[in-house]
């Protein structure tokens, strides 16, 4: 497992700042809102997101849900399902998008369960995987990562490829909308 650089984990916050300043500037006019659903990240994509001036136009809340519990209990998402596929799953992170609107009145979500490290991987998820689940609309989006690098960049990487995602949907589903 490579180690974290200074050089990347800036790379990684010049891409947050850069996604964060485009959904400030994308989000109000349309009159839509965004929430989070974070396991792995503790809520890293909510601060950078209010991080912003502002923020609280187009950022609704974020919902931190590192445990099994957190994830029932806050988003919805059913114990069962947790139970079949595991928390970091393609049907979990769909289920904490869906969660993340449901429980919020907003109209985009971006959710993460992964295995940032250095301990909990396995053959089948691996340090560095991570699920990603998005809802734009209603419609559901989803994709797994795998990030290579320590804990500090994986999770870096997380919050900057979730903020840049769910800006591309918003975008093509706003097109696809005219």
């Amino acid at each position: 497992m490579a180690s974290s650089t200074p050089e990347l984990l800036q790379n990684y916050e010049r891409l947050t700042q850069d996604s964060c300043g485009l959904l400030a500037n994308f989000l109000p006019p349309s009159g839509w809102m965004m929430a989070t659903a974070e396991s792995c990240t503790g809520g890293l994509i909510a601060g950078a997101c209010t991080a912003l001036s502002g923020s609280s136009v187009w950022f609704e809340r974020g919902f931190v849900t590192y445990s099994n519990e957190a994830k029932t209990e806050l988003l919805g998402v059913d114990a069962a399902l947790i139970a079949a596929h595991g928390a970091v799953s393609e049907p979990v992170a769909r289920a904490m998008a869906f969660g993340a609107v449901r429980h919020s009145r907003v109209q985009l979500s971006v959710a993460v369960t992964g295995v940032a490290g250095p301990t909990g991987g396995s053959p089948e998820k691996p340090v560095g995987t991570v699920w990603f689940g998005w809802s734009v609309l209603g419609l559901l989006h989803s994709e797994v990562r795998h990030f290579d690098g320590d804990r500090a960049v994986v999770r870096a990487a997380t919050v900057a490829h979730g903020l840049r995602r769910l800006l591309e949907l918003a975008r093509q589903t706003q097109a696809g909308a005219r």
